[in-house]
């Protein structure tokens, strides 16, 4: 889906985006932000926490969501300034992450976006993610 730029954009519009989670994408993850929290890496540690087994860092989540914004919708040029975000449950290796976004309200530049991320139908996190739309390249 290209672009969507601001004269464009309507409230209701929508886009999503599916990953499936790997042992590559957690260890990544935690090398690029420094979070090697072993709830994350060691089974038999997470097997003794609340998750009772290994989970994927939810801010991978939040990433597939920064990755829909940014080269969807809207798309390339859009600035993600800030979410909200709710966490619902975990999400493990092997689980294949459905990440949507719904235009939900347009003020200017700035645009109200309803954001979730679902695994098997369950609801994973959801988000109220606030981003500046891109405008249409002038000519000339």
């Amino acid at each position: 889906m290209p672009s969507v730029y601001l004269d464009e954009l309507r409230p209701g519009m929508s886009a999503s985006i599916e990953h499936t989670v790997t042992e590559r994408d957690v260890q990544l993850f935690g090398e690029a932000t420094g979070d090697m929290n072993p709830v994350h890496f060691d089974e038999e540690f997470a097997r003794k926490t609340v998750f009772r087994g290994r989970v994927a860092h939810g801010a991978l989540s939040i990433g597939y969501i920064s990755a829909l914004l940014g080269t969807q919708l809207p798309g390339e040029g859009s600035i993600f300034l800030s979410a909200s975000i709710v966490f619902k449950i975990p999400v493990r290796i092997g689980d294949k992450v459905v990440t949507s976004a719904t235009v939900r309200e347009i003020n200017g530049r700035a645009v109200m976006m309803d954001c979730a991320c679902t695994v098997d139908g369950k609801l994973v996190l959801t988000s109220e993610a606030h981003v500046l739309a891109p405008k249409r390249p002038t000519s000339g």
